[in-house]
């Protein structure tokens, strides 16, 4: 497989989504389009109005390519996120993490590792992912006991992408109490929650996940041969770029809508 040149980047950010045309060879821009990422306030709690992001990402994906040709798809998203899949899709509402019920949820304060392993400080609201999966495991014991694979928000739209899915070392570990560093592997609290079998296999970031579902790019106008990377943390994302350019020492800035632990 030749190496993409114009790849769309899907960024789901708090505030934000956008899809981006990048051209590798020089790291330049040529095409985009963008609306605001609300949230939905009816049903069980505030959650992530994922079906018009998705119909927004189809759409600029089938813009985009129209106009410059796409080939290939990478995705980054914001963190304290994940989707419960159930056999039928969504077994759960993709919980928005300003939702403060997940901060206050019973008996997590006993049930999260300690710091020394996850690295994780704890956070208000659902700014913890464990909290939040906590929370939703008890406050709707009947539908977690529908889910089964928990993803990652960036590959939670590779899954709708490709069919196929995974796990990704960035979004597990950005303050989630969910991913332990030093072992690099789960934490203790996804064992003892019984969650590890409800976790895809963890894939690198910028590893080719799949190809686009055939009806997707019947839907886009893309090739289905069209590569689909498996995703990646948007602060991490940020980060990349320097990585290895850079003499020591230096600073990266990373401003997104997110409160600093």
């Amino acid at each position: 497989m030749t190496t993409p040149r114009f790849i769309a980047v899907i960024d789901i950010g708090k505030t934000n989504a956008k899809v981006v045309l990048i051209d590798r060879d020089d790291a330049r821009q040529i095409g985009a389009r963008s609306t605001p990422n609300t949230v939905k306030r009816d049903g069980l709690y505030p959650h992530a109005d994922v079906e018009r992001l998705w119909a927004f990402i189809l759409q600029s994906l089938g813009e985009l390519h129209a106009e410059h040709g796409i080939e290939g798809i990478s995705i980054t998203t914001h963190g304290a996120t994940a989707a419960l899949i159930g056999d039928d899709g969504l077994a759960l509402p993709v919980l928005d993490y300003e939702h403060g019920a997940p901060g206050d949820v019973a008996g997590y304060a006993e049930a999260r590792p300690d710091f020394s392993e996850t690295l994780s400080p704890r956070l208000p609201n659902g700014l913890n992912l464990g909290a939040q999966i906590f929370w939703q495991s008890r406050a709707f014991p009947e539908q977690f006991a529908q889910v089964r694979q928990i993803l990652t928000y960036p590959q939670y739209y590779a899954w709708r992408l490709t069919g196929l899915a995974a796990s990704e070392v960035t979004s597990l570990g950005c303050h989630t109490d969910l991913w332990a560093p030093d072992k690099a592997d789960f934490s203790s609290l996804v064992s003892n929650e019984g969650w590890r079998a409800l976790f895809p296999a963890v894939k690198p970031a910028a590893s080719v996940l799949g190809t686009l579902l055939p009806e997707l790019a019947e839907a886009t106008g893309l090739p289905a041969t069209t590569p689909v990377t498996c995703g990646i943390h948007d602060s991490n994302a940020s980060l990349v770029p320097h990585l290895g350019t850079r003499q020591a020492p230096f600073t990266i800035l990373s401003t997104g809508t997110g409160p600093l632990p």
